[in-house]
């Protein structure tokens, strides 16, 4: 009998191929849709801001032991829940994972689940809102775990369910995030995944699948700036030094940076100031000025670049001014980096669950993810996974982050099926 023969008759004996393992993906995504729309109207309504998602934490590991997961581990980082779903046949770990924490944003949607939950966020009270479609992330990872225990028995492998908090970020002084979740030991142990899954939410094309291979979202890097001159009258200038004029030419110089200092035919690059304060009336010329921004990078090489051109120029703007910058970038999240290798082996899973058959590569997005500490340490996919309402034109809907966010529910099962397919598709394949 030819090699060829025997290897068929043997995949034809795995569980996994003697029944179309798409079409039981597909049957209990439909099963398990009632319950993934429930539970992302529970957690919208719901919302808890970085390393405070207790609620939340305890909503997911509850329905998870109704799933009948065993191995599910509580308070990692704070208030992450990891579970491991161990599948019947031999074979290596996949992870997928989603993220639990909202935004301080007061909702406008007006929604019949929307969010009415306040806090205090930095000396002032807010809303609290799932603006950013974290409830959307742990639904659909939720509906994923109950897809994927159903055919447990056909598994050759583990899957490891990571549901991780403060992707926005943890609060001042505290360590969270993708980051604590990594140094705790979430990707190592009897269960350390060879590859990770993960997906985001976009105003984009209702259950529309994006990606890109490589750089997908980018590196966030902060800045803090504080501009001193010497204050003086507002009517005698010249007996001072004006950082408040200082720093207006510091922001229009900054944009020189991309615009002409660096080459964006290679990769883009964004450097925004979004925050000024200085003084407290209009006839005196205070003593300093403090900004905040962000810089927003997709190549390595780039980003420290930047971040020295920055420097430079707003501390030899003020110093043409007789003023003196004081300058702080700190890193934050990497790029998203989508390894090559395993994006071009799962596109034909893309395919399948996007709706119309077709999964969409689209250029960078300059919005950034920590799940990109994820992907720095093994090899990562991250999708997005468009959300908007059915009545919505492209550029109509609102992005993420606005309290006007909205996600379609009928996207959800798009992102059960893609994150059940990556994960059997990935075991299968090794």
């Amino acid at each position: 009998m030819k090699f060829a023969s025997v290897l068929a008759l043997l995949l034809m004996a795995h569980p996994l191929f003697a029944a179309d393992w798409h079409a039981d993906i597909d049957a209990a995504t439909e099963q398990a849709e009632e319950s993934t729309v429930a539970l992302r109207h529970y957690f919208h309504a719901n919302p808890e801001l970085g390393n405070r998602e207790f609620k939340t934490a305890k909503k997911i590991a509850a329905r998870l032991r109704e799933l009948g997961f065993e191995d599910i581990e509580e308070g990692v980082a704070h208030t992450g829940v990891v579970a491991v779903l161990k599948g019947g046949l031999p074979g290596p770990t996949v992870a997928l994972r989603a993220d639990m924490d909202g935004l301080p944003v007061t909702e406008q949607t007006g929604l019949p689940f929307a969010s009415k939950v306040t806090t205090q966020w930095q000396g002032q009270e807010t809303g609290v809102m799932h603006a950013c479609g974290h409830d959307a992330h742990m639904a659909i990872l939720l509906g994923a775990a109950q897809v994927l225990a159903s055919m447990r028995e056909q598994i050759p492998g583990n899957v490891k369910f990571i549901f991780q908090p403060a992707e926005e970020g943890p609060p001042a002084g505290e360590e969270g995030g993708a980051q604590l979740m990594i140094k705790e030991g979430v990707l190592e142990g009897d269960y350390a995944p060879g590859a990770i899954f993960g997906l985001h939410v976009f105003p984009e094309a209702s259950g529309v699948i994006v990606y890109k291979p490589e750089g997908f979202l980018a590196a966030a890097d902060s800045i803090s700036m504080t501009v001193r001159g010497v204050q003086t009258h507002g009517s005698m200038p010249w007996r001072g030094v004006d950082p408040i004029a200082a720093s207006a030419q510091i922001i229009n110089s900054l944009q020189t940076i991309v615009s002409r200092q660096v080459d964006i035919s290679q990769a883009p690059a964004v450097v925004t100031i979004g925050s000024i304060e200085g003084g407290n009336r209009g006839n005196i010329i205070p003593d300093e000025v403090r900004m905040t921004g962000t810089i927003r990078t997709l190549d390595p090489a780039m980003r420290d670049e930047v971040h020295a051109r920055v420097i430079r120029t707003a501390e030899l703007v003020a110093e043409s001014f007789g003023a003196t910058a004081e300058v702080q970038i700190d890193k934050g999240y990497p790029v998203t980096m989508n390894d090559a290798e395993l994006t071009a082996q799962m596109s034909q899973e893309l395919d399948r669950v996007s709706r119309g058959g077709k999964a969409v590569v689209v250029k960078p997005i300059m919005g950034a993810e920590d799940f990109s500490f994820f992907a720095n340490e093994i090899p990562g996919l991250f999708v997005g996974l468009g959300v908007a309402a059915d009545n919505k034109a492209q550029g109509e809907s609102a992005p993420n982050h606005s309290p006007l966010f909205y996600v379609n529910d009928a996207a959800l099962p798009h992102g059960v099926r893609a994150l059940s397919g990556l994960a059997l598709a990935w075991l299968n394949a090794q």
